[in-house]
């Protein structure tokens, strides 16, 4: 593998990253402080910071996000659940193809990492968002005092 080989695959978890990130922060600007995109936006956050960090011990520069304040507003609540559990599982699928290619240890084990939150963590929370979303007739969630979505109106 070469250096252009990794950093193309390091670009590639990132831009991923990012798109999820931005996702679930126009998911929070139209819905509110509503879980599980609350908690999994800062997951992402760590996610990108973990590929930076790849990125700048390799000595590769960190690309441009491209995708700030450009990421598409779901009508619903429902469907931004039905849209993450598919980013999670696209998510899941790049590093699935990516992984076997990478020798580099250190860039293998922080992806294996992504991975694994997104398999274990991320995707059954959306599941479970898209399942009480789903079971209600279409009513949204909306934010308690402790902050726990709970069943609209």
């Amino acid at each position: 593998m070469t250096n252009g080989d990794l950093r193309r695959i390091l670009d590639e978890a990132l831009e991923d990253e990012r798109k999820a990130e931005a996702t679930y922060a126009a998911v929070l600007a139209k819905f509110g402080e509503v879980r599980p995109f609350s908690n999994i936006i800062d997951a992402e956050r760590r996610h990108s910071s973990a590929i930076e960090r790849q990125m700048a011990r390799l000595g590769f520069p960190i690309p441009p996000n491209n995708w700030e304040g450009r990421a598409p507003i779901p009508a619903s609540l429902a469907e931004a659940c039905r849209d993450a559990v598919q980013a999670e599982v696209e998510n899941i699928a790049l590093y699935d193809r990516l992984l076997p290619t990478i020798a580099d240890g250190t860039v293998r084990q922080v992806l294996e990492n992504l991975q694994a939150a997104s398999r274990d963590n991320h995707l059954p929370a959306f599941r479970r968002c898209l399942a009480h979303e789903d079971g209600k007739g279409g009513g949204g969630f909306r934010r308690s005092g402790r902050g726990r979505c709970i069943a609209g109106d």
